[in-house]
C-alpha cells in the first residue's frame, strides 16, 4: 500500500503519514548556519547509545533516514529535516559517551544548550531514555535543563524489545518514579518491532497543534 493510500476498513489511521522528507543541513556551532525559522521545530535528544537514529528511522518509516553509527558519540552536529513542509525535525548530537574527550564534550554543550535556548521556533523536545537503565547523571542534567527552560517535553523509552513483555511496564513505572512523571507520560518504543511508533507520532502531532510554549497563557 502506498503511503498516501486509504487504510483498510478497521485499520487505525497513521497519525503521521510521511509525504515529504528533506534533509536541510547541519548546524555545527552555536552561531553557525541553521534553517530559516519558517516551521515549528521539534528536537530529539538522548545519550549517545540510546538508539535515537533507529527510533527516527522507524518514526519516519525510512530505513536510512538517520544514519545508524556503530560508534556512539560520532555525530557532532545538529541535523535538520523538513517533514511534510509542516515541521522541522532537529536531530541533536548524543551526549554522555564516555570515550569522547573532555574537549569534544566542551564543544557540544554550547551547541546543544545554545540551540535549545535560542531557537525561536522550538515547539518541544522528545527526550529518549533506554528502558533497561536508570537515568544517568547526563540524562538528569538534560532533564533539569529542559525543566528550567519550560519547554514541552515528550518522553520515550527505547529498546523495549530487549526486555520480556512482562518486564516493560514495571520498568516504565520505575523510570516514571525516578523522573517524577506519570507512567502514561512515557511512550515505550521499539525500533525493531514498531511498538510505540504511532503513539509517539500522535504525541508529536498533538504537541505541534499546541500554541508555542513561550506564548501560551
Amino acid at each position: 500500500m502506498s503511503e498516501d493510500a486509504t487504510p483498510a476498513t478497521g485499520a487505525a489511521a497513521d497519525p503521521l503519514v510521511i509525504r515529504h522528507l528533506e534533509y536541510l543541513g547541519p548546524m555545527s556551532t552555536r552561531d553557525g548556519w541553521r534553517p530559516d525559522p519558517s516551521y515549528p521545530e521539534v528536537a530529539f535528544v538522548g545519550r549517545s547509545n540510546v538508539g535515537k537514529s533507529s527510533l527516527l528511522n522507524r518514526l519516519m518509516k525510512r530505513k536510512a533516514f538517520a544514519c545508524v553509527s556503530n560508534t556512539p558519540g560520532r555525530t557532532r552536529e545538529i541535523h535538520f529535516f523538513d517533514v511534510n513542509r509542516q515541521f522541522v525535525l532537529a536531530d541533536l548530537p548524543g551526549y554522555g559517551y564516555a570515550r569522547i574527550s573532555k574537549a569534544r564534550k566542551a564543544e557540544w554543550r554550547p551547541l546543544i544548550e545554545g540551540y535549545l535556548t535560542d531557537s525561536p521556533k522550538l515547539w518541544g523536545v522528545v527526550q529518549l531514555l533506554d528502558v533497561r537503565h536508570d537515568p544517568t547523571d547526563d540524562d538528569m542534567v538534560m532533564l533539569d535543563f529542559l525543566a528550567e527552560l519550560g519547554v514541552p517535553t515528550i518522553f520515550a523509552v527505547t529498546k523495549v524489545d530487549k526486555l520480556r513483555r512482562a518486564e516493560v511496564a514495571p520498568r516504565v513505572q520505575a523510570l516514571a518514579r525516578q523522573l517524577g512523571l506519570d507512567p502514561d507520560q512515557i511512550v515505550p518504543f521499539s525500533a525493531q518491532t514498531g511498538q510505540g511508533r504511532d503513539e509517539l507520532a500522535s504525541a508529536l502531532m498533538a504537541l505541534l497543534a499546541m500554541p508555542h510554549w513561550k506564548e501560551a497563557p
